[in-house]
């Protein structure tokens, strides 16, 4: 595979991995099951393998999956919270093994199994005995307080006997299967939407601004790291549970010390098959070395430690009948194939809808109307068709054809070179209108509250709104709106209030909402930080923009084709006329103005990742770029630069070491 293939290859992964961890961490409402997620995830290591040099700061395997909701206060984590690497198969843990075995240079260590619980991860922080913090994951390094949330969980302690003044443990949220069936069948008699599975009814319970919702549903945890065990003296992961469990926090009883992969293995058969009758949901089971006197030894990726491992259980698959196949159109006017199912039950709920992606994945596969399929699913998430059944009575049915109109506007779809979806693009499609308004309200772009689907589709039928700009003026249509049904005074008003507070957004939400093609949510941010307004933006050229760290060739071609089409310009100039912030408001309290507006390239091994060192240049109002050249201000070398060096030596590029960068940043 050639660079450039790699490249677009590479970041079509991250972007749909990247959207999947949205779903799944902050919407609670994941559309794939764990298996597809891992696949794409081990598709992308191996690329990423091959070409280490196309490796972005927002791949997944450069970070910990989640998101920090907007809705709670933030809190950093005063250690990473780490995720872990997946095995599959007893190969898999082999190998786990033998890198154990490398860099401790003896077996002079055991294993730890234990069930690896389907919930959300917490972090409780005790300060003079007494609970002081609850923090989810988020994205690893900041979470969000969820205290008087936790504080409504029965099993969790408000106070602990212990003579250190902080003490911090860590767990697992989770919902048992009972509770879990009991909310659904309240849902369900209330004609409300069902929970998808245990998992996702916890974060979303876990999530409630109202803390007596979390109290009625019966949340409970497990704890399992003792985040203080140096202080304590202690040795292994069976000491700290033990120590966990003195403190009156409660600790899963399955866990089993193992000699060897052999005794995991045989762990890992018995709860597979007894997995059913436990009460509450495992999705794998966890390793880890028990001895802690190794872990520094075997070390730490940027994302996972190395001393411990999580095995997957296979998906679970099951037959039913698929009864139609029908298109959807997002906001880019991407068609998205869907299964419409004959129900069928998989762990414990009812499925009657799949994904099936785009065309070519149905005929690569000849799926078939009416034929019977297999569905797998795993970790209880909403699932996939795998293949159809080539039984007796399938050669008998029709060989399914994509569409070739729009099921909104009837207009011709059409499929652009090198990538396999199929586009409507009619710029005046109601869907793609519509799909488009809906991003540029959502939370991640304009955030504008009260501003739903439906509204937005009864606001378009009416011709109140036509395009993004027309949100901002509908203060002027008071009247009118208020004569529409389900629509009051207070609503009304406050909808106002949320559009006249969008208006200072700093402007990469807007960059964002305005959905152009490969610029998602976090390229926004990192165009906006390097050009500080919109105008700017506007005016930089295909090869400086390409050049900048996250950005490349696509991306910038997409951004150039956009802001080139005449609509969008006036698009543009209308919203600086409805008084929409085009500028970049800076949220970094610490930078310092020593690298602002410095371009600066990263080369060679330092002490800790290019990521941080990235973003702490980024923080400060660096450019990093990727290559050396002579509009270059800084090249920060480590060992090995290369190339890199060599170069920015005859450019006569001011070459700064890792301590020089402290001594600068230290001294301003």
């Amino acid at each position: 595979m050639k660079q450039e293939e790699a490249k677009l290859k590479i970041q079509e992964f991250v972007k749909q991995l990247n959207q999947w961890n949205l779903e799944y961490y902050e919407n609670d409402n994941p559309s794939v099951d764990d298996a597809e997620y891992d696949l794409l995830l081990r598709d992308l290591r191996e690329l990423e393998s091959q070409f280490p040099e196309l490796v972005t700061k927002d791949s997944p395997t450069q970070k910990v999956s989640g998101f920090v909701a907007s809705k709670f206060e933030k809190y950093e984590h005063r250690e990473p919270m780490l995720s872990l690497g997946n095995a599959f198969n007893k190969e898999d843990l082999q190998d786990f093994d033998q890198q154990i075995f490398k860099a401790n240079g003896n077996r002079n260590y055991k294993f730890f199994a234990e069930l690896k619980i389907d919930g959300l991860s917490i972090s409780l922080i005790y300060k003079n005995q007494k609970l002081f913090k609850a923090v989810t994951r988020g994205d690893g390094l900041v979470g969000e307080d969820v205290t008087a949330n936790v504080k409504m969980i029965k099993e969790i302690p408000h106070e602990i006997k212990s003579e250190e003044e902080y003490v911090e443990v860590r767990g697992e949220i989770y919902l048992s299967k009972a509770e879990f069936n009991k909310i659904n069948q309240k849902k369900a008699q209330a004609n409300e939407p069902l929970f998808a599975n245990p998992r996702n009814a916890a974060a979303g319970t876990l999530r409630q601004l109202d803390s007596r919702v979390v109290k009625e549903r019966n949340l409970q945890a497990f704890l399992y790291f003792y985040m203080n065990r140096d202080s304590k003296d202690i040795l292994t992961h069976q000491d700290s549970l033990k120590l966990i469990k003195d403190l009156q926090l409660p600790v899963n009883g399955e866990g089993k010390i193992c000699d060897s992969i052999d005794e995991v293995w045989d762990y890992i058969e018995k709860y597979s098959a007894v997995r059913d009758q436990l009460p509450y949901e495992i999705d794998g089971i966890v390793i880890k070395v028990n001895e802690f006197e190794t872990y520094e030894k075997i070390g730490y990726t940027s994302k996972t430690p190395k001393w411990a491992i999580a095995f997957k259980f296979p998906a679970e698959i099951k037959t039913t009948k698929l009864l139609s196949i029908f298109p959807t159109i997002g906001r880019t006017g991407r068609v998205t194939y869907n299964a419409q199912l004959e129900p069928v039950q998989i762990a414990g709920t009812t499925v009657r809808a799949a994904t099936l992606h785009n065309a070519d994945f149905i005929m690569n596969r000849d799926i078939r109307i009416q034929a019977n399929v297999k569905i797998k699913k795993a970790g209880d998430i909403i699932p996939e068709v795998i293949s159809a059944i080539k039984d007796t009575e399938f050669e008998k049915l029709l060989v399914w054809e994509p569409s070739t109109n729009c099921p909104d506007c009837n207009s011709l779809l059409e499929k652009i070179s090198g990538e396999v979806d199929q586009y409507c693009i009619n710029t005046n499609c109601p869907k793609k209108i519509i799909r488009s308004l809906q991003h540029f309200a959502s939370r991640d772009a304009m955030n504008i509250e009260g501003l739903s689907i439906k509204i937005l589709e009864k606001l378009y039928s009416e011709q109140i709104i036509k395009d993004v700009a027309d949100i901002f003026k509908i203060a002027d249509k008071k009247e009118v709106i208020l004569n529409l049904e389900n629509f009051g005074e207070k609503s009304f008003l406050n909808l106002i209030t949320a559009i006249e507070k969008s208006k200072s957004n700093s402007s990469e939400r807007l960059l964002f909402g305005l959905g152009i093609r490969h610029v998602g949510k976090k390229t926004a941010k990192v165009l906006i930080k390097n050009y500080k307004t919109i105008a700017n933006l506007m005016t930089i050229g295909f090869e400086e923009l390409s050049q900048i760290y996250d950005i490349g060739n696509v991306v910038a071609k997409s951004l150039i084709d956009w802001f080139n089409i005449m609509e969008n310009k006036n698009l543009i100039n209308k919203l600086v006329t409805l008084g929409i912030n085009m500028d970049y408001k800076n949220d970094s309290s610490n930078s310092s103005d020593i690298f602002r507006d410095k371009i600066i390239v990263i080369t060679g091994t330092l002490s800790k990742s290019r990521n941080y060192f990235r973003e702490l240049l980024e923080n400060n109002g660096a450019r990093v770029t990727d290559s050396v050249s002579g509009k270059t201000d800084f090249l920060l070398a480590g060992e090995d630069a290369g190339s890199k060096l060599v170069k920015a030596k005859n450019l006569a590029v001011k070459i700064i070491s890792e301590d020089d960068l402290k001594s600068m940043m230290e001294e301003k």
